[in-house]
């Protein structure tokens, strides 16, 4: 509700480590690590994006992505910000629903 757009309230790194470390921490009590790869397809993938680009860019020199993380690459390509939140929540929210049908 307080971040219907535009936001008014901004998580932050500690709130999201947060959450993060719970959902993490839930997923190897309940001995489902794997599980978590696909319901968190979305924040892993923001991740290997940072990691690619740092990665490719100190090889060669370019980049990979326009910017990353890779939510900022779809931003500058011309997606709003919207669009952007919408999309990768739709995402989250099948990729919650399939591992739900995998317990």
């Amino acid at each position: 509700m307080f971040n219907i757009h535009p936001a008014k309230v901004f998580m932050g790194d500690t709130g999201s480590l947060l959450l993060g470390g719970v959902i993490s921490a839930m997923a190897l009590y309940l001995k489902m690590p794997l599980l978590l790869i696909i319901i968190a397809l979305v924040p892993v993938i923001e991740t290997l994006s940072v990691i690619i680009q740092v990665a490719y860019f100190k090889k060669t020199g370019n980049r990979v992505f326009k910017m990353t993380p890779i939510h900022h690459h779809f931003e500058l390509s011309g997606w709003k910000e919207n669009k952007v939140v919408i999309v990768f929540s739709l995402v989250t929210l099948i990729l919650c629903i399939v591992g739900l049908r995998i317990i």
